[in-house]
Order: structure tokens, then C-alpha cells, then sequence
């Protein structure tokens, strides 16, 4: 429903592999690995902890036996779903994935109920099977954290795309999943219900950037990138030189 088509193939990195983001001192326990879902190249990201196997899935938005044949592949246990938004693109497999793996479902903010009610119209509207409404274990808020094993993940309300999106932050490892709010060279759209462009922005300037030049982040669609690549070349961001 967003986004750039997604150029990558699956994909598996440890937050110290070098070449694909930044190397930092220190230890990282986080392993993911984006996997590309559905006809709109969804990225699926599933993110475990090394030191304790234990996992989850952030918007898994279709092809769940895709989905369980890659976490089987790793020998890890998934412990909770994460979603950034109600969109039908990031959530359409994650009640079937909670039902299977037999986990909550964490996320979004609240005032994406009404897009997880329309879950069924929004089928309908692309001509899918219908994916089912449901309403999440937990919805979650502007400084709830997340434990994947020994990793943290900081919850950012970034409403525009939509009004109850939200965003995992990782700062230990300086990583970011941020949904549908930011691309490498683009932004969320806001031409949706209670969608609004002047309050994406607003939240990814005052919000994201000040997590600093060096956050990588993973988006809902399309290649990764750097928030201070963003800073410097993304066209709806991007800070002009001050003219004296």
C-alpha cells in the first residue's frame, strides 16, 4: 500500500556485519533478517536475540507459511509480534501467525483501531482473501518498551501516515523499524483516512532525526538507510544550507 518496490532479497546481518550498516563497540545480541512478503514487497522483519533465541515478528504482513519456514530455518522461538500500523500490507498475517506460533500481538497505538476493524473492506478493496478483524494483545504508547531476550526496543508514537503508527527503536544497537514513516528517498503516504503529511513530517523531524545521523533504520518497503543519508539527500527532509 506504500512505499518503493523492494529491490532486496531476503536478507540476514548481525548488527556487526560490516557493509550492510555501521560497526559500533561493544556486543550486539541482535540478529534480523527482512523478508519480503506479498505483491506489495512488504518488509517482513524478523529480529532475535543471539544470546537467548528468542524472537519476534515485526509486520508480517502476508504469506505466513513463507514467514514460518524462514523462523524454522534459525532454530529460534518467537515470543511476540510487533506492528508498526493497521495497514492491511504489515498486519495481514499476524493473527494467523499468533494463532500458530501461539503469541501476542503488540502494537500498534490505539488510534489505528478503526484500520484493524476495516481489515475485511480493506481485503475486499485489493481483491484478497479476506483477512479477518482482530484486536491486538496489547496496544502500545510514546515510551512503552519492548524485551526481545536482551534486547530493548523504545516505542515512538509517529502518527501521519497513519494517526496511531508507531516506531521500534533499538538504541544499544542503533537500529530503527519504522514502518511506513520514512524510505531511503521518500516518505509514508498521507493521502489515506486521517492520514497527514504535514504531521508525518512533523514527527520525523522532531522525532526521528534527533535519534542521530547514525540510526540505521529498516522501512516497511524498499532498501534500508541511514537517518543522516536521509538528512543530507531526501527530498521531503532534507535540510537546505542556511542562505545568508
Amino acid at each position: 500500500m506504500d512505499g518503493p518496490s523492494n529491490e532486496n532479497s531476503q536478507h540476514t546481518c548481525s548488527l556487526k556485519d560490516e557493509g550492510d550498516i555501521p560497526k559500533y563497540w561493544g556486543w550486539s545480541f541482535m540478529k534480523y533478517q527482512i523478508i519480503p512478503v506479498t505483491a506489495f514487497s512488504q518488509n517482513c522483519t524478523l529480529i532475535w536475540c543471539e544470546e537467548t533465541g528468542q524472537a519476534a515478528l515485526v509486520d508480517p504482513g502476508g504469506e505466513a507459511a513463507k514467514i514460518i519456514a524462514e523462523v524454522a530455518r534459525h532454530h529460534i522461538q518467537i515470543n511476540q509480534i510487533l506492528l508498526t500500523h493497521g495497514h492491511l500490507d504489515h498486519v495481514g498475517a499476524a493473527a494467523e501467525l499468533a494463532a500458530h506460533f501461539q503469541v501476542p500481538i503488540y502494537g500498534p497505538e490505539k488510534e489505528d483501531t478503526f484500520w484493524l476493524e476495516g481489515l475485511p473492506a480493506q481485503s475486499r478493496m485489493f481483491g484478497l482473501n479476506e483477512c479477518e478483524a482482530f484486536t491486538p494483545t496489547r496496544w502500545l504508547e510514546e515510551g512503552d518498551k519492548i524485551t526481545v531476550g536482551a534486547i530493548e526496543l523504545s516505542v515512538l508514537h509517529c502518527p501521519g501516515h497513519t494517526p496511531g503508527h508507531i516506531v521500534f527503536i533499538d538504541q544499544k544497537d542503533r537500529l530503527a523499524l519504522v514502518g511506513d514513516v520514512i524510505f531511503n528517498g521518500g516518505v509514508g503516504r498521507s493521502d489515506f483516512p486521517r492520514g497527514d503529511h504535514q504531521q508525518l513530517i512533523n514527527s520525523i523531524r522532531t522525532k526521528l532525526l534527533p535519534l542521530g545521523d547514525d540510526m540505521t533504520f529498516i522501512p516497511g518497503h524498499g532498501p534500508m538507510s541511514t537517518l543522516g543519508h536521509e538528512r543530507q539527500t531526501n527530498p521531503f527532509i532534507r535540510e537546505e544550507p542556511a542562505v545568508w
